[in-house]
């Protein structure tokens, strides 16, 4: 029989022991699922290239699409899921996550591909909010739930980090399409277990659900991203700039309404305490750089260094151990240390592994690579365990779901501007330095130049010499955009580890900031 709901916030543990910690271990699937998701894309962009021909701006939106439509709906189905209960709304987005999945694996052209990964990223943003708003209701005791959250974020960066590997295996067996069938048998634990396990929990005094509040979300989020893809691919006109003046003035008109409504959908008030807007910066900064980092070391170590996708992906497999093992090390570092000097070292260690890819040189050195990618991960394991709890303690727990959607919007966000941001400066680098022989057709040429992964395919059809003179310049016009994409991150993670530790300082006491914001 299904646990009653869970209206109350109490001090002592709503559920045994046991009953917890295996609620927790059915909760990690989804969390594993959509941090795999996240990434596991990214090696099979070879093959989507192949199969269906997109271009370099399609070739983003595939990646996209999904966090992007997952990052504008997390903070209306965090209110959603604290009104109707969390545990529902959990199985609901587990069931037509599972059947849209499975849709999207046999997508006949990258114009339908890109619609299922937006429909993916509707049941993403259901089932997200409630994992970790759970997790805030049922391990009410502080350090079981920092080890709870430890253990959450653990699975979302090694879950980020699995994608690759778990992507590899299935692509060195069969067709790209199975990446994405991989949340089906992800998914039916959930559906089969969550009922029995997993206790319902809602806010008994919810806010309720603004379509106004959600359309202004999604006109701030879409109008920005599309302006950075677009300055990339078409360079700085005036279209990008007016999407990206839409998106600010949406912006601008969604914290309005909040402050005006006495019911907000979201309290950004919160954003005025400075540790929880330091918490989210540090959240997304970080799944930035891990995003942005997986989009170019998937194609390099396949496109350029020419391993298949196995190979590739377990060549990052000491990086998903060290993120683990760094995310579980924080709970013992934050008995040792301050939040903010754990949070701040995490970001440092993310800009250290990009410097790291830029002692590598312009020729990319894989050994490089590998440790950049270690040390990147142990930067966040370390920040997004801290920044996660953080967060989540600057509010009370019935108001765990918007608490919860806020971080994970941080990091979805986190992973949209990755790929966005790093992967477009990669692109325009790459089509600016690209070398396209004289001889080859133009309409090959054209594809040539759009993307590396559209290099390879044209020179499969070349002869020998000419393919091998286009593959030189195209890896090498590759990996000199890496260096430059490298650059911009690390001085952006050296940025937030100097923000994070000058903004978390002092921890916020949940019962003020619940009393001054009602």
């Amino acid at each position: 029989m299904p646990a009653p709901a869970l209206t109350t916030t109490r001090h002592e543990p709503l559920l045994g022991v046991r009953r917890r910690w295996a609620a927790l271990g059915v909760l990690m699937l989804p969390v594993l699922l959509i941090a795999v998701d996240n990434t596991v894309l990214a090696f099979a962009l070879p093959g989507i290239s192949t199969a269906l021909s997109p271009s370099g701006t399609q070739l983003l939106w595939i990646v996209d699409a999904y966090p992007l439509v997952l990052a504008g709906l997390l903070v209306p189905m965090g209110s959603l899921g604290d009104a109707i209960g969390r545990r529902r709304l959990l199985m609901i987005g587990g069931l037509g996550f599972a059947a849209v999945s499975a849709f999207a694996a046999f997508a006949p052209t990258a114009e339908v591909l890109i619609a299922s990964r937006a429909a993916l990223g509707l049941f993403g943003a259901m089932l997200m909010p409630a994992t970790l708003s759970i997790i805030r209701n049922v391990f009410t005791d502080p350090t079981e739930r920092r080890t709870a959250i430890a253990v959450w974020a653990a699975g979302f960066a090694g879950g980020a980090a699995l994608g690759p590997i778990v992507g590899g295996f299935l692509l060195e067996h069969f067709w790209w399409g199975s990446v994405l069938l991989l949340a089906v048998p992800v998914l039916v634990p959930l559906l089969v277990l969550g009922p029995w396990l997993v206790p319902e929990s809602r806010d008994p005094d919810p806010s309720p659900v603004d379509p106004a509040s959600i359309v202004l979300v999604m006109a701030t989020m879409t109008p920005i991203v599309w302006a950075v893809k677009e300055v990339s691919h078409s360079g700085p006109t005036g279209a990008p700039a007016v999407a990206g003046l839409v998106g600010v003035m949406s912006g601008a008109l969604f914290v309005h309404r909040q402050l005006q409504r006495p019911r907000p959908m979201l309290d950004v008030r919160l954003f005025s305490v400075p540790a929880f807007s330091g918490a989210l910066a540090a959240n997304l900064l970080s799944v930035f750089s891990l995003v942005g980092f997986l989009f170019f070391i998937s194609q390099h170590l396949q496109l350029v260094s020419g391993r298949g996708p196995l190979e590739s992906g377990l060549f990052l497999l000491p990086g998903l151990v060290v993120t683990i093992i760094a995310g579980l090390a924080a709970v013992w570092l934050v008995r040792l240390l301050t939040p903010a000097t754990v949070v701040a070292g995490g970001l440092l260690l993310n800009a250290i592994g990009y410097g790291v890819v830029l002692v590598s040189g312009w020729a990319g050195s894989d050994l490089g690579l590998l440790i950049a990618f270690a040390i990147l991960g142990a930067g966040v394991g370390m920040a997004e365990t801290i920044s996660n709890d953080v967060i989540l303690s600057a509010v009370p727990a019935h108001k765990a779901g918007a608490a919860s959607a806020v971080s994970e919007t941080a990091y979805e966000g986190g992973a949209v501007l990755g790929t966005a941001v790093l992967g477009s400066v990669l692109t325009a680098a790459y089509r600016s330095r690209v070398d396209v022989p004289a001889e080859v057709p133009p309409a090959a040429a054209a594809a040539a130049r759009e993307t590396l992964g559209g290099a390879v395919e044209v020179a499969g059809g070349l002869p020998s010499p000419l393919a091998a003179q286009l593959l030189e310049s195209a890896r090498s016009a590759f990996d000199s955009g890496v260096v430059v994409t490298s650059s911009i991150a690390a001085i952006l993670m050296l940025t937030a580890a100097v923000i994070a530790g000058l903004t978390l300082r002092q921890q916020p006491d949940v019962q003020s900031v619940a009393q001054a914001h009602r």
